[in-house]
């Protein structure tokens, strides 16, 4: 009997740690890593949160209306230690983003580097989109 429940709760254990990696997607399944973008727009927020901070871009299409962007980067720890302040976004400022557009098609990315309104670069991903 002791065995029978020993091998349960080992299953269980090994069910228990995989559940995390399972859940956490690998980012080619959602950005096309060959479809390299560049989008320049208004910043309208910045959300600093886990375990994916968003920055949304409002975006003038060439026939004038406005389409909000979404990009996904790292968490906000990470931003953080990367030099990324709060502060340092400008609501209604104009930024560049390069990344790589969303599969789906949707106005959604995945930011690799930032250019700040004043040409400065900072770059947050760095090549394996396993990571």
């Amino acid at each position: 009997m002791s065995t029978r429940y020993f091998s349960i709760l080992a299953v269980c254990g090994v069910l228990m740690a995989a559940a995390p990696v399972a859940a956490h997607h690998a980012l080619v399944a959602q950005y096309d890593m060959d479809k390299p973008i560049e989008i320049t727009g208004t910043l309208n927020k910045m959300e600093f949160i886990n375990p994916h901070s968003m920055l949304h871009l409002d975006v003038k299409n060439p026939n004038g209306s406005m389409t909000t962007w979404v990009f996904q980067t790292t968490n906000a720890g990470s931003l953080r230690s990367k030099g990324l302040a709060r502060t340092d976004l400008v609501q209604g400022a104009t930024y560049t983003v390069k990344g790589f557009a969303a599969r789906n098609g949707n106005p959604m990315g995945f930011l690799r580097v930032l250019v700040f309104p004043d040409k400065k670069e900072m770059t947050f991903w760095f090549g394996d989109p396993n990571d």
